[in-house]
């Protein structure tokens, strides 16, 4: 049985931010990896992905991202990032290994992988948001006869080229994807089920992250909330009208019950205003040729993106119940003001932790 002092599960930005943290505070630790490579969410991702938040407030502990990089960091140059960030803190994780059990052993924990047994004084589970795609199962799913695909697959919109497309979600990944689609020859289509926050990227001139950070300093979250409609309506050009309706639910409020983020708008909303992209109801059922929206209005399809978000795994591996001294988690909050930018504080705080037990 190896023995750690720290045994952390995930080499994506969380787990390469800790390993930074403790390798500086001389604290011995092993990263599991299930994939081989670092960042391998970042690796699937579609191609024309970029970071939504601005890079000053999205890099990792102790390494700024390089001067010569965009505002907006694109996903191929985030890897890069991530892939020197481990070179820089030598942090070596070990791929291949998918963690298969962690559970607590008398007053440490086992930690059991592809190929080995590691026993450690504490665990950081750093697997991320993203670890499993979740596709729903709906009525004639079966019988379709075109491509059906989770977001998790998508990479561009070549093989959609003339196509009919509906993509099933308004997240930020469903709406790029929809914007992809609509400038490269597709027909796209958008399933709204409920409403929609959405906010634009820079709010007038400025990072909407960096408005919403000084915004939420200031006034607490029921003010902003009923300030936040008003301003995004008049920068959006009220999206309500193009069938964009937001939720009942405050914005702010919505990202502290559930971490959803609002959509941060890259050119979708006009696509809409434009008629370019369609918004239509959520969908109850397949067909053969496209779907059945909700109030019966049949809708044909060449191909089916659900963009329907992901779960995280570590409920595969992790007894329920056990949480005590020594179990750390590390990027699952998506506050407003970045997940990167959260994963970074969280890191610091738990390598702290950590030093001083």
């Amino acid at each position: 049985m190896e023995r750690t002092s720290v045994a952390v599960v995930g080499a994506g930005p969380a787990g390469l931010a800790v390993g930074a943290c403790l390798r500086r505070a001389s604290v011995d630790f092993v990263i599991l990896e299930k994939a081989q490579h670092v960042a391998s969410s970042w690796r699937r991702h579609y191609e024309r992905l970029h970071l939504h938040t601005v890079k000053q407030l999205s890099s990792l502990p102790y390494l700024p991202f390089p001067a010569g990089y965009p505002r907006y960091v694109p996903r191929h140059l985030v890897i890069e990032y991530l892939e020197t960030y481990a070179e820089t803190f030598d942090l070596k994780p070990r791929f291949g290994e998918a963690v298969r059990a962690v559970r607590r052993t008398g007053s440490g924990w086992t930690v059991e992988s592809t190929s080995s047994a590691i026993e450690a004084s504490h665990v950081v589970i750093a697997s991320g948001f993203n670890a499993e795609p979740v596709m729903p199962d709906m009525p004639g799913m079966a019988t379709f006869k075109g491509k059906v695909l989770h977001s998790a697959d998508y990479v561009n919109a070549r093989p959609f080229d003339g196509q009919s497309v509906l993509v099933v979600g308004m997240g930020n990944t469903g709406a790029e994807i929809a914007l992809d689609l609509c400038e490269s020859n597709a027909r796209a289509t958008i399933s709204l089920r409920g409403g929609v926050h959405i906010a634009p990227r820079d709010l007038f001139g400025i990072p909407i992250q960096i408005a919403a950070t000084l915004a939420t300093k200031v006034f607490p979250i029921s003010v902003n909330d009923a300030i936040f409609p008003l301003v995004l309506d008049l920068a959006l050009g009220y999206p309500a009208r193009y069938g964009l309706k937001r939720p009942k639910e405050g914005i702010l409020r919505q990202i502290a019950r559930s971490s959803k983020i609002p959509v941060l708008d890259v050119g979708t909303v006009q696509k809409v205003a434009e008629g370019a992209i369609k918004i239509a109801p959520g969908v109850s059922a397949v067909t053969e040729n496209g779907v059945l929206f909700e109030g019966g209005q049949a809708g044909e399809f060449d191909a089916i993106i659900f963009a329907t978000g992901y779960r995280p795994n570590y409920r595969d591996f992790l007894a329920a119940g056990d949480s005590s001294d020594g179990l750390h988690f590390v990027g699952f909050k998506n506050p407003v003001t970045g997940l990167l930018r959260e994963i970074a504080h969280e890191a610091r705080r738990v390598a702290d932790r950590i030093t001083a037990r």
